[in-house]
């Protein structure tokens, strides 16, 4: 046995470690690691304390309390004692995992640990994932139909959209019996955590019963799917760099023109759209999803409305472009005015700003005198712009300023009495208006 792991570790893992370090760490930079206690962290902490001296850097370390198990103040502890015998500070994070999560537990816990690390502030996250992690994640979105980025699985680097952290992968090249090795051969102590035998979790069912199999048949499996997901990463990136190239033409600020979209294949046309969703920074729909919505935007007539939902956005269909709206709000009654400088719109997600002004805005002798509300469309509102004007529909009124349906139901609105007085975006009630040197009230959205 200890012959056949040799063979597997080209490398000693400290020297793995200490190449990934050079590559992707500056000197003095802040890392943490993530200790969970298990045998991979325990050796790369052993791994990294090796390398303080040589490669210098500022270093924490990150323990993330679950509370699933019934050992998990004892694994906390351990990694107070570990960190300890190492000289490292260790920080403890405790999160709360709903046991009926729809995602279920285990997605639920990963999705904390994710919320935790997305909000350290340091230079580098580290963990421990290693070479036959990378392998097990190929096969899990292999078998749920991923594309090329999903096979991809896991790069060393990534930077992760709105974490201050890179996000760093070390033992990525190094196979599990290495790591195994590394720690009899130093006689590493390390805590293990009993569900990892449970097979109803899709990943320790394909660890525990498919791996195996696997490597009986085909010895140096986990290096193989990992060097896959190697070349998928690379696929990856060279449709990133053709999106990147249509783009260009297609992609302007929050809108994707529709005649590029139909111009393209039907591949780069996916692609393209794909890429509009992350820089957009929407989570991807599944791929029967994407393709209804390609399909619907691509055969529409030039004038058609298309909206079709994507799970939390709309994709929508507007005068030649593509837009990803916010869902629809639920209706909200609007608020009452008292006089506050500023007021959240309900039903917006935005707030208005009322200023002190003179000759201009809304008359503050009226709307003091009156019952004045903010809100949002109630349906039916109409505004006289100009006096002697007839008073308008706001519909029409909002159509004319090419105002985007799903922005119009967010549209801040003041009523003075039950009769509109401001519309954002629109205008002020011509017949409300302060004369000049008479005190105002000027509203305007504010973020």
């Amino acid at each position: 046995m200890a012959a056949s792991r040799k063979r597997l570790s080209s490398k000693p893992v400290v020297g793995v470690v200490a190449d990934s370090l050079s590559r992707h760490v500056p000197p003095h930079a802040r890392l943490v690691l993530a200790l969970s206690g298990g045998i991979d962290s325990v050796v790369l902490l052993h791994a990294l304390c090796a390398l303080r001296e040589e490669h210098p850097f500022e270093m924490q370390a990150l323990h993330v309390h679950h509370g699933l198990s019934s050992q998990a103040d004892n694994w906390a502890e351990f990694c107070a004692r570990l960190c300890e015998t190492h000289a490292v500070e260790l920080g403890i994070h405790r999160v709360q995992i709903a046991d009926a999560d729809p995602a279920g537990i285990e997605a639920a816990a990963r999705r904390a640990r994710l919320q935790v690390f997305s909000a350290l502030d340091a230079d580098f996250i580290l963990t421990a994932h290693q070479q036959d992690d990378q392998a097990e994640t190929l096969l899990l979105q292999l078998l749920r139909g991923a594309g090329p980025k999903g096979m991809a699985a896991m790069p060393e680097l990534q930077r992760q959209p709105g974490w201050r952290a890179a996000h760093l992968r070390p033992l990525l090249g190094v196979p599990r019996a290495a790591i195994e090795d590394h720690a009899m051969t130093h006689t590493l102590a390390w805590v293990e955590d009993g569900s990892n035998q449970d097979v109803r979790f899709r990943r320790n069912a394909l660890r525990q019963q498919v791996m195996p199999l696997l490597h009986a048949h085909f010895p140096g499996a986990s290096s193989t799917l990992a060097r896959a997901a190697s070349l998928q990463a690379e696929a990856a990136g060279l449709l990133d760099d053709l999106a990147h190239l249509d783009a260009a033409e297609a992609i302007s600020a929050d809108r994707l023109d529709c005649s590029v979209l139909e111009a393209l294949s039907l591949p780069r046309a996916r692609n393209i759209l794909r890429h509009f969703i992350e820089l957009q920074g929407h989570p991807m729909p599944s791929a029967r999803r994407l393709n209804e919505a390609l399909r619907q935007v691509r055969e529409a007539r030039h004038d058609a409305a298309v909206s079709l939902g994507l799970g939390g956005v709309n994709l929508v269909r507007f005068r030649g472009g593509v837009y990803l709206a916010p869902c629809a709000p639920a209706r909200s009654e609007p608020v009452r005015w008292r006089g506050e400088t500023r007021l959240e719109v309900p039903g917006a997600g935005v707030a208005v700003q009322l200023d002190e002004v003179v000759g201009a805005g809304l008359k503050r002798t009226v709307l003091e005198s009156a019952t004045v509300t903010l809100g949002v469309r109630q349906g039916g509102e109409r505004l006289r712009l100009h006096a002697g004007g007839p008073h308008r529909s706001l519909k029409n009124l909002m159509q004319e300023q090419d105002i985007p349906p799903w922005q119009r139901q967010r549209l801040p609105l003041l009523w003075c009495d039950g009769q509109l007085v401001w519309a954002a975006g629109i205008g002020l009630d011509a017949d409300a208006l302060a004369a000049p040197g008479e005190a105002g009230v000027l509203p305007r959205i504010v973020t």
